[in-house]
């Protein structure tokens, strides 16, 4: 079957010059505004003009703003909004490959290829990123102790590096490793071919079990997470005593078209379109919560409400792609919930064998009364090969944390001591405060990446806040 071509919709013909405005741009979690002068380029040539006007305090790539700290701000400088080059260009259903621009999002790919059987290799918790932003943080889901990140699945790129020249990059080159988590520093990526996942439903099959404590927990996934394609463990890190680290723990994989012909609502408003895509949407999240809901024992309060509700055990329930993948991407604006000090996410992985520092960060947490709605962990498989590409072979934990909480930078600190030390890093899609000494400890390749860079960009064309804050 030849490639099938998918265009957008026709619009007025591109300008010459790329769109520019000034804005103050923060990363999701609403920290450190900084100011740049936006350019959206809508084609190649305007991307290529773009950078060429980027300036002293050159540019960075931006999509959706899903970056939680400061990967994607340039402060007194440009950004580069890629959510113009939003085309799906081409379907090879015989490849099982899609090709499309940077700025197409997750969100687009779901709406136009579910009908036709196909998934994306990779998600976050949110499907509003880029492909692009995909690339550039190197993107993991909860299938990444099967599937791996989200650069494992890409063929090839293009990639429009500081000379304003235009490389094909595929895997196994130095430029590709380097691209792959390396937060938009090697160039601006305008297009992929990356690999797709066949679905015959566009439904989950979902298995969820509540288990008491952190011990049966990391138990449980050695012995048993081969089995699925996707899981999660959301961690109680408020509880204390034989409580400790306690978790729902849900996982599951795509549900055939057999499944669907069992009773339930799901099973019969899918039967009729196996393959439609329903995310649903629910109202705005508020713009903030007065600062008492957000203290660890309210936060307790919820998070034992939570952890009582999720079954014993339940086998086998359908859920639409949505509420098990992105549940918040139904509320928008969720990050508002912070109030206007925003918040800071902290995601980290250390080795399996060194479960114990997980541990040790477990204790930490719990005896801080850190109030996080949002934990999480999973097992990561082997990683991958990009330089800057957080995920490696262990446990990883995420969790949300208000940023006016007292005393977080000094206990954010000695959390990320115990990861190193253990061998472990953090993830710089996610981080907005890190101490850049820390940070060759946890990327072997930091040196190798500095020199490609300094090489293919000798006058720092492409740069960002993260990039001068890291000394990247």
């Amino acid at each position: 079957m030849p490639a099938q071509h998918i265009q957008r919709a026709a619009t007025a013909p591109p300008s010459r010059t790329a769109p520019r405005t000034a804005r103050l741009l923060t990363g999701w979690g609403g920290t450190a505004p900084t100011g740049a002068r936006v350019l959206r380029p809508g084609t190649r040539e305007e991307a290529v003009e773009a950078v060429r006007a980027c300036g002293a305090r050159g540019g960075i790539a931006r999509g959706l703003g899903r970056a939680y700290g400061d990967a994607a701000q340039n402060a007194g400088g440009t950004v580069l909004e890629t959510t113009g080059l939003d085309r799906v260009l081409a379907l090879d259903a015989r490849a099982g490959t899609v090709t499309s621009e940077a700025g197409v999002s997750l969100h687009r790919l779901m709406t136009v290829l579910l009908p036709l059987g196909w998934f994306v290799p990779v998600t976050p918790g949110t499907r509003y990123v880029t492909v692009g932003g995909a690339i550039g943080a190197d993107i993991h889901g909860k299938n990444h102790h099967v599937s791996g990140s989200f650069t494992r699945h890409v063929r090839a790129m293009d990639l429009l590096t500081a000379d304003g020249e235009v490389r094909t990059v595929t895997p196994g080159s130095d430029l590709f490793d380097a691209t792959a988590g390396g937060m938009g520093l090697t160039g601006l990526v305008l297009s992929a071919t990356f690999d797709l996942l066949p679905v015959e439903t566009s439904l989950m099959s979902v298995d969820t079990e509540r288990l008491p404590d952190l011990d049966s927990l990391l138990a449980t996934l050695t012995a048993t997470d081969h089995r699925y394609r996707y899981s999660v463990a959301w961690i109680d890190l408020l509880a204390r005593g034989t409580a400790a680290g306690r978790a729902v723990l849900t996982r599951g994989d795509h549900a055939p078209l057999a499944a669907l012909a069992g009773p339930g609502r799901a099973a019969r408003a899918a039967r009729r379109e196996p393959l439609a895509f329903r995310p649903g949407r629910l109202p705005p999240a508020p713009r903030g919560v007065p600062g008492g809901l957000l203290r660890g024992s309210t936060v307790g309060a919820f998070n034992t409400f939570w952890y009582h509700k999720a079954p014993r055990r339940r086998r086998g329930e359908l859920q639409r792609l949505a509420a098990f993948f992105h549940p918040l991407d139904g509320v928008p604006h969720w990050n508002r919930v912070y109030g206007s000090a925003g918040f800071v996410q902290w995601q980290c992985v250390v080795p399996h064998e060194r479960d114990d520092a997980l541990r040790r960060v477990v204790r930490l947490l719990s005896r801080r009364s850190c109030p996080s709605f949002l934990a999480v962990l999973k097992r990561f498989g082997p990683g991958d090969p990009g330089w800057l590409s957080f995920p490696a072979e262990g446990w990883t934990l995420a969790l949300d944390i208000p940023a006016a909480l007292p005393g977080l930078g000094e206990f954010l600190d000695l959390l990320d001591e115990e990861v190193v030390l253990a061998g472990g890093r953090l993830y710089l899609a996610k981080d907005a405060r890190m101490r850049p000494e820390l940070l060759r400890a946890m990327y072997p390749r930091l040196d190798d990446f500095r020199a490609l860079r300094a090489e293919l960009d000798p006058r720092g064309v492409f740069t960002s806040d993260l990039a001068r804050r890291l000394a990247l």
